[in-house]
């Protein structure tokens, strides 16, 4: 899916409720991230979550100025700020994202298409650990943040802006499209010690029974170099 030419918007195509499904258990995060359609429902229990490690406890490596071409093992706890991907004209705010009463990862809001979303309980974009970052592909009112992210390849740079000033980039290492129905919880969010960012969103076929995308795309990166900014 990575391959293709990104899709021309569909105008004659639903839009309402335009998001990413989760998969039922994310194996090595220790919690469930399930981000669900509007209007589909799903009977999902609500996850157990992972309490962050308060910064000033956070283990952490000194800021590097430049890449050494190796995975960072991560910096100190920071919330994100903002998302620039040069490559696909993304520049966008953070919000931060929850699981909702539903058991849900609540999504960010459809009425704004140039917003991302980061899982709060989970690892901060830089922080040892895997860090999920979501956006829509589109929403109702047209494309949205990620409609281009399955054309990234591997190289590609992800910068993020985090609160404490430190501008992380990452490197991409892959990009994949997976079925929804068989979604690779372990490999996804898998934490092998060392800072790793996921940017998913919705892709393949749209399923207007369903009112959902039948596919995820996951951008798989890590943490190659930080700097003041």
């Amino acid at each position: 899916m990575a391959a293709q030419q990104p899709p021309a918007p569909d105008s004659a195509s639903p839009a309402l409720g335009r998001s990413l499904l989760w998969p039922a258990a994310a194996v090595g995060l220790g919690f469930l991230l399930v981000y669900n359609s509007f209007d589909a429902s799903a009977g999902v229990q609500p996850p157990p979550v992972v309490s962050p490690v308060p910064a000033a406890t956070a283990p952490a490596t000194p800021v590097p100025s430049v890449s050494g071409g190796t995975e960072r093992p991560g910096l100190s706890r920071s919330e994100p700020e903002r998302l620039v991907i040069r490559e696909i004209a993304v520049d966008a705010p953070f919000t931060p994202l929850s699981i909702g009463p539903s058991g849900r990862l609540d999504p960010p809001p459809a009425n704004d298409k140039n917003l991302v979303g980061w899982f709060k309980d989970g690892a901060t974009p830089g922080e040892r650990g895997t860090s999920v970052v979501a956006g829509h592909v589109d929403t109702k009112t047209g494309p949205a943040v990620f409609l281009y992210l399955r054309t990234l390849k591997k190289g590609s740079t992800v910068d993020i802006t985090r609160d404490d000033g430190v501008v992380a980039t990452f490197k991409v290492d892959t990009v994949e499209t997976f079925s929804k129905a068989d979604f690779p919880s372990d490999r996804v969010y898998d934490d092998n010690g060392t800072a790793q960012l996921r940017l998913i969103t919705c892709g393949g076929e749209y399923d207007r029974k369903a009112k959902d995308y039948k596919d995820n795309v996951v951008v798989f990166a890590h943490l190659d170099s930080a700097e003041k900014s």
